[in-house]
C-alpha cells in the first residue's frame, strides 16, 4: 500500500500531490490533528493542577501539532498559488472552512490558554521566551478566548465568511487576469514592443489559436494580455497609444464587473472585519491589526507616511511638469493633457534621452545564472555561507524549478531554498514572494529551514536564456533577502526562528536591505556580464542605473504612499464613511498621493490582493516602515566605506548575527538597536529615494 502524501517535516513530493490523492488524503490528516488536539487539552486540564507547569510538556506537543498542520496545508496553499487548476481550487475552497475552524479551535481552548498564562504566570522565563508566550496569549485573545459563547460563534462565522471571501476575491483577480486578450495582426501594432516580448506575445498568440507548426515573432499574431511581463513592457513601448490606451483600461478595472466583479466583496469584507475588531473591543481593523505590529498605533504610521508623502508630491509634480513639456516639445498633442496611459510610455523615452537609458537593452548583461552567482558571491562575502545548486535532491513541482544548499563556512548543511523564477500566467498568481517549505526546529525531528523562493521573471526562450530586467535582478535580490532570514536564524525555539514572531512591519527589512546591494558598483559589475560575449557591463551604464534610481522617484514612492494610506484609511474609518463606498474613499486619498487623479474605470481596489487577498490588511504601510529601517541599516555600510572589505565583511556579520539571526527572539527595535546602535531614521531612505532636496 503506498504512503500518505503528507509526510510532515519532509520535503513534499509534489509530483505526487494530485488533486484526487489531496482530496482522499487531507481529511486524515485534519482528523489526525483533531485526535492530537484532544489528547492535548486532555493531558492539559489534568496538568493545569500542577503547582508549576514546563515549557517543555506544555509548549512542544502544540508546537508539534501546530506544526502538522502548518507543513500540510502549505504545500496545498503553495500549489494552489504556482500551479493553479480548476480542480485544486475547487479543493483549496473545499478544505479552507474546516482549517479556519481548526484554527479557531485551537486559539479558542480555554485550556491551552489558561496552561499558557500559568506557565508565564508561574516561571521566572528569559526574554525570549516570554515574548513567545506574550504573542502567543494576545493571538488567542485576538481569536476570541475571552468572548462569551455566542460573541465566539459570532466571531467564527466572521472568520469563516473573511476565508471564503478572500479565496474569491483571489480566484477573481485571477480569472479577471486571464480572461482578457487581445490578437494583435498588424505590425504598427506591435511597434516598439521590445523582440523578446514579441516572442512571448507570439508564442501565447500560438498556444491560444492552437495553430500548428512554429510561432512567429515577426509576422504575427500576437497575444497582448494583463500579465504583469506582458502588460509592462506594452505601456512602456508600444507606440500605439490607443491600444496602450485600451490595456491600461483593461488592467485597472480587472475583477470590477460582471461575475468577477470584487466591488461588493471587498465592501463585505471590510465590514466585517470591522465587525470582528469591535467584537475584541478595538475600535476598528487597523487597532487590532497594529497592536501585534511594531507601528503600534494608527498615529505613528500616518505620521511616518506623511513625512515621505510631503517630499514625494512635491517631487511628483515637478516630475509630471518636465515630462509633459517634454511629451510637448516630442509631438504629443499641445491640446492634449498626459493620461496614465501615457506616463510609463513617455517617462521611458525621457529616460533615454536624459539617461540615454534603455532598460530593454541591458537584459543580455542580466542572464538568471550569472544574476545567481553574484547574488550567491555576495552573500558568501557578507554573511560567510556558500550556496550550491542540489540537481536531483528535491522533487519539484514545475521543471523550471531549481534547488539549492546553503552551507556554513565548515561546509556543513545548515538550510536549503526551491526557486522559481519563471512567469507562468495560466497556472502561477503573479507578483514574487518568500515562502516557509520547513521551519527549524531543534525539538523531536531536528529539521533545517527550508523556504520557497517564487519570482515571476521572464522566461528562456528557444535561443535564449532568461533575460532580467533590472527590476527583476532586484526582485530576486529582495526576495533572497526574507529567505536569509528564514534560513540563517540560529534561534532554537521553532516559535521565534527565522520569520516567526517577527513583527509585520519589520519583516521586509532584510529583502530590502539586500536591494540596496544592487546600486553598489563591485556587486553589480561582478554580475552583469553579456549572456553571448561575456563583456561586463560598462561603468557608464552602472552610472545610468543609479541615476536611474532616483529617476521619476516621486511618482513611484507616491504610488506606493497611495497604496499604504488607502490601506489605513479604508481600515481605520469605515464608520466615519458609512455614505462612501471604499472606491470613494480611496478616490478622495488620491488628491493627496496622485499627480493624475484616477479615471473612472479604475477600480484598483478590486484587484488589490495584498489587503483583500494576503496579509497586509491595515499593514501596506509596512513596506515604507520597513524600507526606513532597511535603508538606515545599509546606511552602517555606507558609512564604513563600501570598499573596504574588511569593515563590510565585520558588518555584515554584526547584521547576520542580529537581524538575520535573532529572528523574532526580541522586539525588532532591540534587534536594530543591537545593529545599529540607536533607533532608526528616516533621513537615509529620503537620500536614497532622492528627495533630499525638496523642503
Amino acid at each position: 500500500m503506498e504512503t500518505s502524501i503528507f509526510n510532515y517535516g519532509e520535503l513534499p513530493e509534489f509530483n505526487k500531490f494530485s488533486s484526487d490523492r489531496i482530496n482522499q488524503e487531507f481529511p486524515s490528516v485534519i482528523e489526525k490533528i483533531n485526535l492530537d488536539f484532544k489528547k492535548i487539552e486532555k493531558f492539559l486540564s489534568n496538568y493545569l493542577e500542577q503547582e508549576n507547569l514546563e515549557w517543555d510538556k506544555v509548549i512542544n506537543p502544540l508546537n508539534e501539532v501546530n506544526e502538522i498542520l502548518r507543513w500540510s496545508w502549505g504545500v496545498i496553499s503553495h500549489l494552489n498559488g504556482v500551479k493553479n487548476s480548476e480542480s485544486l481550487r475547487e479543493i483549496y475552497s473545499k478544505f479552507l472552512p474546516e482549517i479556519i475552524n481548526l484554527s479557531n479551535k485551537f486559539g479558542q481552548s480555554k485550556i491551552i490558554y489558561n496552561a499558557l498564562v500559568k506557565l508565564k504566570e508561574t516561571n521566572n522565563f528569559d526574554e525570549i521566551k516570554n515574548r513567545i508566550l506574550d504573542k502567543e496569549i494576545l493571538e488567542m485573545e485576538h481569536r476570541g478566548i475571552s468572548l462569551d459563547t455566542d460573541t465566539q460563534k459570532e466571531f467564527n462565522v466572521i472568520s469563516e465568511k473573511l476565508g471564503k471571501l478572500s479565496t474569491n476575491f483571489s480566484n477573481n483577480v485571477l480569472d479577471a487576469t486571464n480572461s482578457w486578450s487581445l490578437i494583435l495582426n498588424d505590425k504598427s501594432q506591435i511597434d516598439g514592443v521590445p523582440e523578446r516580448v514579441l516572442e512571448l506575445m507570439s508564442i501565447s498568440a500560438h498556444k491560444y489559436l492552437k495553430k500548428e507548426g512554429e510561432a512567429d515573432a515577426k509576422n504575427g499574431p500576437w497575444k497582448l494580455s494583463l500579465d504583469i511581463p506582458t502588460y509592462t513592457a506594452f505601456m512602456t513601448y508600444a507606440n500605439d497609444r490607443n491600444l496602450r490606451e485600451k490595456l491600461y483600461k483593461a488592467f485597472v478595472s480587472r475583477a470590477s464587473h460582471g461575475e468577477k466583479n470584487n466591488s461588493q466583496i471587498i465592501e463585505e469584507i471590510l465590514s466585517l472585519r470591522t465587525k470582528q475588531a469591535k467584537l475584541l473591543g478595538y475600535e476598528s481593523w487597523a487597532e487590532l491589526s497594529l497592536s501585534t505590529k511594531m507601528a503600534k498605533e494608527i498615529n505613528n504610521v500616518e505620521k511616518l507616511l506623511e513625512e515621505i508623502r510631503k517630499p514625494a508630491f512635491k517631487t511628483a509634480k515637478n516630475e509630471l511638469v518636465r515630462l509633459n513639456k517634454f511629451s510637448k516639445d516630442n509631438g504629443f498633442p499641445i491640446s492634449e493633457d498626459l493620461q496614465s496611459w501615457d506616463i510609463s510610455y513617455w517617462s521611458e523615452l525621457l529616460r533615454k534621452e536624459k539617461l540615454n537609458l534603455d532598460q530593454e537593452s541591458l537584459r543580455p548583461w542580466f542572464p538568471l545564472n550569472d544574476v545567481l552567482k553574484g547574488l550567491f558571491k555576495l552573500s558568501e562575502k557578507l554573511f560567510d555561507i556558500k550556496v550550491i545548486e542540489a540537481k536531483n535532491e528535491a522533487p519539484i513541482w514545475n521543471d523550471d524549478v531549481l534547488f539549492f544548499n546553503i552551507l556554513n563556512k565548515d561546509d556543513k548543511k545548515i538550510a536549503s531554498f526551491y526557486l522559481d523564477p519563471y512567469s507562468r500566467p495560466e497556472s502561477k498568481r503573479g507578483g514574487a514572494w518568500m515562502d516557509e517549505c520547513l521551519n527549524k526546529n531543534n525539538i523531536g525531528r531536528n529539521t533545517l529551514p527550508v523556504a520557497y523562493l517564487v519570482c515571476n521573471q521572464t522566461p528562456p526562450s528557444k535561443d535564449k536564456p532568461s533575460l532580467m530586467s533590472f527590476d527583476e535582478v532586484q526582485t530576486l535580490f529582495h526576495e533572497f533577502g526574507h529567505g536569509l532570514q528564514h534560513m540563517l536564524t540560529t534561534v532554537n525555539l521553532p516559535q521565534a526562528a527565522g520569520i516567526n514572531n517577527v513583527e509585520w512591519d519589520a519583516v521586509e527589512l532584510p529583502s530590502q536591505f539586500m536591494e540596496n546591494w544592487c546600486f553598489h558598483k563591485n556587486t553589480l559589475l561582478n554580475i552583469a556580464k553579456h549572456y553571448k560575449t561575456g563583456e561586463k557591463l560598462s561603468d557608464e551604464n552602472f552610472e545610468k542605473l543609479v541615476k536611474n534610481r532616483t529617476f521619476n522617484c516621486g511618482m513611484a514612492t507616491l504610488r506606493q504612499l497611495h497604496f499604504a494610506i488607502t490601506d489605513i484609511r479604508l481600515h481605520s474609518n469605515l464608520y466615519n464613511n458609512q455614505d462612501k463606498n471604499s472606491n470613494e474613499i480611496r478616490n478622495e486619498i488620491s488628491r493627496n498621493t496622485t499627480v493624475i487623479e484616477p479615471i473612472e474605470e479604475d477600480k484598483f481596489l478590486c484587484c488589490f490582493s495584498h489587503i483583500f487577498a494576503g496579509g497586509y490588511s491595515a499593514g501596506y504601510y509596512s513596506y515604507k516602515w520597513a524600507e526606513v529601517l532597511s535603508a538606515d541599516a545599509f546606511s552602517m555600510f555606507e558609512e564604513a566605506d563600501l570598499e573596504n572589505n574588511q569593515n563590510i565583511k565585520a558588518i555584515g556579520k554584526k547584521f547576520k548575527d542580529t537581524i538575520l539571526s535573532l529572528g523574532g527572539s526580541f522586539s525588532p527595535l532591540e534587534v536594530f538597536k543591537l545593529f545599529r546602535g540607536r533607533e532608526p531614521k528616516t533621513d537615509s531612505l529620503i537620500r536614497h529615494l532622492g528627495l533630499s532636496s525638496v523642503n
